[in-house]
C-alpha cells in the first residue's frame, strides 16, 4: 500500500474588502489600508449636527483648505489604534522607568533652589500649553475630513494630554507631592505678564473654527519654537546650572514631538502640492499667526532665557516651510 499526499493551493474569491480593492486593486492589503482608507461615513445622514445646522456629518468645509482626495493625507508611520498603542506603550514603559530611577537616586536633591525655581516658573507651566494642543488635535479629529487624518490627529490629541501630564509630574516630584509647585506655576501662568502672551495666544487659539488652520498653528509653528527654544536652549541652560537630571524626565515630551514632526511635516508637505491655492492660503496662514506666536515666545524668553537666541527657533522654521514647499519666511530669514 502506497500514500501519496499531495497539497493543492486554495485562491482566495478575493484578496480583501471591496472598498479597499477600489482605490489599491485586486491585493492584499495591509492592516492599516483596511481600518483607515474610505470608512468614514459620506452619504444618507440622518440628521445635521445641532451645534452647526448649516454643516453636515463629516463636512468637507469646516476649513477653507481644498483636497480632491482627502484621503492623501496618509501616515507615514501608518499608525492605527493597534500599532499607535503598543508603540506609545513602549514609550511609556521607558518613561516610567525614567521616573522611578529618578524618585529612586533621589535625584531632585541634586537641583539647587534657583534651579528648581526656574523648572516651576519656566517649564511647568507649558502644561497648559500642552492641554491647548490637546484641544487643538481634537478639532482635527473632529471637523477634519477623511479617517487617514482624523485618526491621527486623536492620537496625537492624546499624546499632548500624556505630555502635559508628565511635565506635571515634573513638579510633583520637586515638591514632593505636595503640589506646590503645581500651584506656583498656576500663579505665573496667570499672573506673570512675560507668560501673558503665550496665555493669549493659547485662549485665542480656541476660538479658531477653522481646523486646519489650527493644524498649522500647533504642529508647525508652536511646536517648533518649543523644540528649539524649551526643549533646546533651556534644557542646555539646565546642564549649564546643575539641572542635567531634568533631561531624563522631559525626554518623552522630546521623543513625542519628534515622532509627530514626522507625520505633520508629511501632512503639510501633501497639503501645499495639492495645489496653487493651497499654498497661497498657507502661507496666508503662517504669514497671520507667526507674529503672534513669535511675540508669545519672545516674553517667556525674556524670563527664562536672557541670552536665547530665538532666530534657532525662526531658522528652523523656515527650514521646514521650505521642505514643504513654502517660500522662506520673511521674517526668519
Amino acid at each position: 500500500m502506497t500514500l501519496e499526499i499531495k497539497t493543492s493551493n486554495l485562491e482566495p474569491i478575493r484578496q480583501s474588502y471591496a472598498y479597499i480593492e477600489r482605490r489599491f486593486g485586486s491585493k492584499p492589503a495591509t492592516r492599516y489600508q483596511e481600518v483607515s482608507f474610505d470608512v468614514q461615513a459620506s452619504t444618507n445622514f440622518h440628521y445635521r449636527p445641532l451645534w452647526k445646522p448649516e454643516k453636515t456629518l463629516n463636512d468637507q468645509t469646516h476649513t477653507a483648505l481644498k483636497m480632491q482626495d482627502w484621503y492623501a493625507f496618509k501616515d507615514p508611520r501608518q499608525f492605527y489604534y493597534g500599532a499607535y498603542v503598543q508603540h506609545r506603550a513602549r514609550m511609556q514603559d521607558t518613561a516610567e522607568s525614567n521616573y522611578s530611577f529618578f524618585e529612586k537616586r533621589q535625584l531632585v536633591d541634586n537641583l539647587s533652589d534657583a534651579v528648581k525655581q526656574k523648572i516651576i516658573t519656566c517649564l511647568l507651566p507649558f502644561r497648559y500649553v500642552e492641554q491647548t494642543a490637546n484641544l487643538h488635535m481634537m478639532s482635527g479629529s473632529a471637523y477634519g475630513y477623511g479617517t487617514v487624518i482624523t485618526q491621527a490627529c486623536i492620537f496625537a490629541a492624546m499624546d499632548r494630554l500624556g505630555m502635559a501630564q508628565y511635565i506635571s509630574r515634573i513638579g510633583l516630584m520637586l515638591d514632593g507631592h505636595t503640589g506646590e509647585s503645581l500651584a506656583q506655576a498656576k500663579q505665573a501662568w496667570m499672573n506673570d505678564e512675560r507668560w501673558q502672551p503665550l496665555r493669549k495666544l493659547c485662549e485665542h487659539s480656541l476660538t479658531e473654527q477653522d481646523w486646519f488652520k489650527l493644524y498649522i498653528l500647533q504642529n508647525l509653528l508652536i511646536d517648533t519654537f518649543l523644540q528649539e527654544l524649551v526643549f533646546g536652549q533651556l534644557d542646555q541652560w539646565l546642564v549649564e546650572h546643575g539641572g542635567r537630571d531634568i533631561a531624563i524626565l522631559t525626554e518623552l515630551v522630546k521623543d513625542c514631538l519628534t515622532d509627530l514632526r514626522k507625520w505633520s511635516d508629511s501632512v503639510l508637505k501633501t497639503a501645499i502640492s495639492e495645489s496653487e491655492e493651497n499654498k497661497t492660503l498657507i502661507q496666508s496662514w503662517i504669514t497671520e499667526m507667526l507674529p503672534n506666536v513669535q511675540l508669545a515666545f519672545q516674553s517667556w524668553a525674556q524670563n527664562a532665557l536672557p541670552d536665547s537666541n530665538i532666530d534657532t527657533a525662526l531658522n528652523a522654521l523656515s527650514e521646514r516651510s521650505k521642505k514643504a514647499g513654502l517660500v522662506l519666511l520673511d521674517s526668519a530669514a
